[in-house]
C-alpha cells in the first residue's frame, strides 16, 4: 500500500463564503474532519517508514544523492602503500567427497558451480561414464571461454569436531578451466545458506545454526595436491576380516583399491565374529534343534567312570 501517496482535500475559501447561512453554523460531518486526521496520521506514518527504510537493503541507484559520506572504518592495521593487492586471503575450504580430501572456492560472485576434469579425475575414478548430459549453457572466466563437458553430482562434507555436515551439489565439469579446485558457485550458498563472515576473525556458517563456525585454512597449502582421507572403519575390517586375503601381485595399486573398496562396501555379506555365517540373501544355513537323546540306552545309565565299557562307548560316540 501506498501510504505517502494520500491525496487530501484543500478547502477552497471561495466555496465557503457562498455557503448559505444555516448551512454554515451547522456542525462539520465527520467527512469534513476525516482529512485533518488523516493528514496528522500520514504524517507520522510516513515518519516512521522513512526509519524503517534505512534498515532495508539498499540498491546503489544513480538517482540518489551523494549525503552523509562517511569513511569506512578498518577492522585490521591498513597495509603498507602499493601492497594491498598481495595482502588479502582467498574463500578456499578444505572438504571431503568420495573418502579424498579436496579444495574448494565458496565464490558468491560464481553464478555456475563447475571444476575442471583433470581435477576432478583424481578424485573419481570413470568420471566419463557418470556425467550428465549438459545443453544451453556458456560460461567463461576470465575473458576465456569454457567449454562444459556434463553435469556431475557430488557429496560434499564440511568437517567439524561437533558433527560434519553434507551437502551435495551438480557440478558443470569443464574442459580447460584454469582452476585446481572446486568452485561452489552462489545458488548453492544461497540454498543452503552459507554465509561468509569478514569481520575480525574470517570463518563461514552453514544453515541456520551461526554458532557452528568453520574456519578458512591459514596455513599455505598447494592446492593441486589431493590426500586420500582415512577411513577407521575400512582399515579396521582390512586388518581383520583379509588379514589372509591373497591379492594378485600382478594387479595395480588403483585395481588392488577398487577391489577393497568393493569388499567393504559390501562387508555385511561375510561372515564376521559377530555374524559367523554372513548375511547374504538367499544363502541362509537352517538349523533344526532336537530335543532327543543322542545317546544309546545302555549310556542312559550312569556307568563307572573306570570301566572299560564306559571308556569304549564314550569313544565310539
Amino acid at each position: 500500500k501506498i501510504i505517502n501517496e494520500i491525496e487530501i482535500k484543500k478547502y477552497d475559501t471561495k466555496e465557503t463564503n457562498n455557503v448559505p447561512v444555516h448551512e454554515s453554523d451547522s456542525e462539520p460531518s465527520e467527512e469534513e474532519e476525516l482529512p485533518d486526521e488523516l493528514s496528522i496520521e500520514n504524517i507520522n506514518v510516513s515518519f516512521e517508514v522513512t526509519e524503517v527504510r534505512t534498515h532495508l537493503p539498499q540498491y546503489s541507484d544513480e538517482c540518489m544523492h551523494l549525503i552523509n559520506v562517511k569513511d569506512a572504518k578498518m577492522q585490521e592495521t591498513k597495509p603498507d602503500r602499493g601492497k594491498g593487492y598481495k595482502a588479502g586471503s582467498s574463500c578456499i575450504t578444505n572438504i571431503v567427497t568420495n573418502n579424498r580430501e579436496a579444495k574448494i572456492h565458496l565464490s558468491s560472485g560464481a553464478f555456475c558451480t563447475c571444476v575442471e576434469k583433470y581435477y576432478l579425475d583424481n578424485i573419481y575414478t570413470n568420471l566419463q561414464d557418470k556425467l550428465m548430459p549438459i545443453e544451453g549453457i556458456k560460461c567463461s572466466s576470465s575473458s576465456q571461454n569454457m567449454h562444459p563437458l556434463g553435469i556431475f553430482e557430488a557429496e560434499m562434507i564440511f568437517l567439524h569436531r561437533t558433527g560434519s555436515i553434507r551437502l551435495k551439489a551438480e557440478l558443470s565439469v569443464m574442459n580447460n578451466c584454469t582452476s585446481q579446485h572446486l568452485i561452489l558457485g552462489n545458488y548453492y550458498l544461497n540454498i543452503y545458506g552459507i554465509d561468509i563472515n569478514n569481520h575480525k576473525d574470517r570463518y563461514f556458517t552453514i544453515g541456520e545454526n551461526k554458532r557452528k563456525k568453520y574456519a578458512f585454512p591459514t596455513e599455505k597449502r598447494e592446492i593441486t595436491v589431493i590426500r586420500k582421507v582415512k577411513n577407521v572403519n575400512k582399515e579396521k575390517f582390512v586388518s581383520d576380516q583379509l588379514i589372509e586375503a591373497q591379492i594378485s601381485p600382478e594387479l595395480t595399486p588403483e585395481m588392488k583399491e577398487q577391489i577393497i573398496e568393493i569388499l567393504f562396501q559390501y562387508r555385511e555379506s561375510f561372515a564376521s565374529d559377530n555374524e559367523p555365517l554372513g548375511a547374504i540373501k538367499g544363502h541362509e544355513v537352517d538349523i533344526m534343534l532336537n530335543v532327543e537323546r543322542l545317546y544309546p540306552p545302555l549310556l542312559r545309565r550312569p556307568a563307572y567312570t573306570a570301566s572299560p565299557r564306559a571308556r569304549e562307548a564314550f569313544k565310539s560316540h
